[in-house]
């Protein structure tokens, strides 16, 4: 059994403190990404799973067994690096098979079998006599994947494997990883700071920032209901706005424009004063406008068109107030890609009531998110 456990696990290099108190519970099969900026703590964890660092306090447990001071190579994991770590003396067939010379159980010829099994199930069966200097990055990558797969470990450890592939090439083995997993069905933990390498790949996500977890949730959950203002900054692409101001009675007053806040929000607002709007950049909605001074509803107001950068399917709009005089942004907003805005254009924003998020100033923490309800039919599209 694959089930790994981290109670209070807390790694500390002198007087820094790395990790700090982590507890996570991931089950057998599930595959969970570690993500957060540089230095979060992310690949510390990691690494005192594969048992590389020894926890200053906590407990590790895999399959219900005790891993604190247990060495890397009795854990039953195997270790998927970012440099793929390939003895470049070796050919493909003697790296992968490597990784069963330490196995027991196993004769010659069922480790040569082995080997041969994994390499046609990764593509690379045509490869096995050449050397890793031969390869591309992308089959390099999968024979790292193919050392560890040969010995049918319990558990996968990632970290950041697709770091040093080209975007199109990333794209591609995301969808190979996950097809992997799906058919081998190990526990595995996956390391990256690159949100959409989580988004598209989790199980569960756990956010870390400043060697603290934030949040363990599906993408769906981080994405639509997040903890606090940092996981819904860290998730998502182009991020999300977050205008900070204060409550005024039942309106919410920011720099340069005020929003009516209705009921459920104001009780969840309470009695804060100071507080952060947030929008996803997708539900700031955009309509011509042609008149100096247009009819605003009470949700509706008027920005500028700043920037607009074109994506093919979409375009991201970058939006300032026409009295900001430094012409910054104040919102971000996603249009279709067939929907024709100019740098200059004058345009009418709506923000709906149902799609707000409402963030604690001083802590951080989310006081209301927005409603959302997932769906099946396909024929029907989120607002």
């Amino acid at each position: 059994m694959g089930r790994i456990q981290l109670d209070k696990m807390t790694k500390r290099f002198g007087d820094t403190v790395a990790v700090d108190e982590i507890s996570l519970d991931i089950e057998d099969e599930e595959f969970l990404v570690l993500v957060g900026p540089s230095g979060c703590g992310k690949s510390t964890t990691l690494r005192c799973l594969a048992g590389l660092e020894t926890p200053s306090d906590g407990d590790i447990y895999i399959g219900g067994d005790h891993m604190n001071f247990r060495v890397p190579q009795n854990r039953d994991i195997a270790m998927v690096f970012q440099d793929y770590a390939l003895y470049p003396h070796m050919t493909v067939h003697e790296n992968m098979r490597f990784g069963l010379e330490e196995e027991e159980g196993y004769t010659a010829a069922e480790r040569d079998e082995r080997v041969k099994d994994v390499a046609e199930t990764l593509g690379i069966a045509d490869l096995l006599d050449r050397k890793p200097g031969e390869l591309s990055g992308g089959q390099q990558q999968r024979v790292a994947l193919g050392r560890a797969i040969v010995r049918d470990p319990e558990v996968f450890l990632m970290d950041e494997p697709l770091s040093n592939l080209d975007a199109k090439l990333r794209a591609e083995m995301r969808t190979e990883l996950q097809d992997l997993q799906n058919q081998l069905k190990v526990t595995t933990v996956y390391v990256t700071h690159n949100q959409t390498e989580a988004m598209t790949m989790a199980d569960r996500i756990a956010v870390m920032d400043g060697g603290e977890l934030q949040q363990v949730a599906t993408p769906f959950e981080c994405y639509h209901e997040p903890n606090n203002m940092f996981v819904a900054g860290f998730i998502g692409e182009p991020m999300i706005n977050l205008i900070h101001g204060t409550r005024s009675a039942s309106t919410f007053v920011g720099d340069y424009f005020s929003y009516p806040l209705d009921g459920a929000v104001l009780d969840a607002i309470g009695d804060r004063e100071d507080i952060v709007l947030g929008v996803r950049p997708e539900n700031v909605e955009l309509t011509e406008t042609t008149e100096d001074e247009p009819h605003l509803d009470e949700h509706e107001f008027v920005m500028d068109v700043s920037v607009v950068e074109p994506h093919g399917d979409q375009n991201v709009v970058h939006l300032s107030h026409p009295t900001r005089s430094d012409g910054e942004d104040v919102l971000q907003a996603i249009t279709e890609g067939m929907h024709l805005v100019t740098q200059g254009d004058r345009v009418k924003v709506t923000i709906h009531p149902d799609t707000i998020h409402v963030f604690d100033a001083r802590s951080g923490e989310a006081i209301h998110n927005r409603s959302h309800e997932q769906t099946t039919d396909f024929t029907q599209h989120e607002q």
